[in-house]
């Protein structure tokens, strides 16, 4: 059997056992545990995107919340019936094509993601041209525009007050297939002759210019590839959370994504996927520290937003200790594993 043909097999069946937890965990798993098990999905989406965009392509971008609130709204506004929108709509009427434009779920999803990728070339013709500092200032610079004309636009995206009782399409058949498809797409891509000119241009943009390599082009594909992404991930989070507003879209959601991926390592996949798991369950778990806590006689109020102070602690602690996050540019492969297993039998016999 060719190596080929085992990756994909084995591949295969760990998609299969993946659809049976799924199936087993939307039985037997209460709400608030399928809702995280869907936020780790969409974590993960996010933390990819951002991954091609900076730890593959070295794009120093803090422009995601942006391109996350497109798609949400494009989505949003796509799966809402026009009844809905006449009742939510109260400070100004929506447009009739607002109103009127309706589509299934999957192709509300792409089509948010599809212009959410249309402002990433959009903005990245004038803006990738900056060096990488400059660059993340204007990305962010970027996001903000999109979250003002979103509180700006009452006929558009009912300005401040948002967008309520969302459908909730975004099960976790949903999330996940989108997670599958990203995370193929981007390893495909990464795989490709594509993904090393990427990777030579994070290492040394000059040398890859004097190879003959198109640089800003490149650049712009990836820009425009991990935009597409995070729309993507953005309406699946508006249709899982079935509100969305303005105020959801701040620095803090791109900085989130941020952590996961520094936390995972700038340039691993397999990171990604890891911090994407390890972070969301961390977040929710740190709630705790949010809750009164009773020791004896001795009572401590809750405090909120404590959780996000501890795990800023954490980060600092792993950036300390451990720079190149959890998985450093190492990613897993079956061929790794197998060989792992192999070495640990053949150790046990030798003793």
């Amino acid at each position: 059997m060719t190596a080929t043909r085992s990756t994909f097999l084995l591949n295969t069946l760990a998609t299969a056992l993946l659809a049976g937890f799924l199936w087993w965990a939307s039985g037997h798993l209460d709400g608030y545990q399928i809702q995280i098990l869907n936020l780790i999905a969409v974590n993960i989406i996010l933390a990819l995107s951002l991954n091609l965009i900076y730890g593959f392509t070295g794009l120093f971008s803090l422009g995601h919340a942006g391109f996350m609130a497109i798609g949400a709204y494009v989505c949003s506004l796509l799966i809402l019936s026009p009844e809905q929108k006449q009742m939510l709509f109260i400070l100004e009427p929506a447009y009739g094509w607002v109103e009127n434009a309706q589509a299934p779920f999957f192709v509300a999803v792409t089509l948010g993601g599809l212009a959410a990728a249309l402002c990433g070339l959009l903005v990245g013709i004038p803006l990738l041209r900056l060096g990488d500092d400059y660059l993340g200032i204007a990305t962010l610079g970027f996001a903000e525009i999109v979250r003002v004309l979103a509180t700006n636009l009452p006929r558009l995206t009912n300005g401040a007050l948002g967008l309520k009782s969302i459908p909730d399409h975004a099960t976790l058949a949903w999330n996940y297939a989108w997670c599958l498809l990203a995370l193929y797409v981007i390893l495909r891509l990464l795989h490709s002759n594509t993904g090393n000119v990427f990777k030579a241009i994070r290492d040394d943009d000059t040398a890859a210019k004097a190879m003959g390599i198109d640089v800003f082009r490149c650049k712009l594909l990836s820009f425009t590839i991990g935009a597409f992404f995070a729309g993507v991930g953005g309406a699946l989070l508006g249709s899982l959370l079935t509100t969305i507003d303005p105020k959801m879209f701040l620095f803090t959601l791109t900085f989130n994504v941020l952590m996961i991926v520094v936390t995972g390592g700038l340039g691993s996949i397999t990171g990604s996927v890891l911090a994407g798991i390890a972070i969301t369950f961390l977040l929710e778990w740190l709630r705790i520290v949010e809750n009164p806590l009773t020791i004896g006689d001795w009572e401590m109020p809750g405090i909120p937003g404590m959780r996000m102070v501890v795990f800023s602690l954490a980060l600092i602690v792993v950036i300390l200790f451990r720079r190149e996050g959890l998985m450093g540019t190492r990613e897993f492969s079956w061929r790794w594993l197998i060989g792992r297993f192999a070495t640990g039998k053949s150790g046990g016999e030798g003793s």
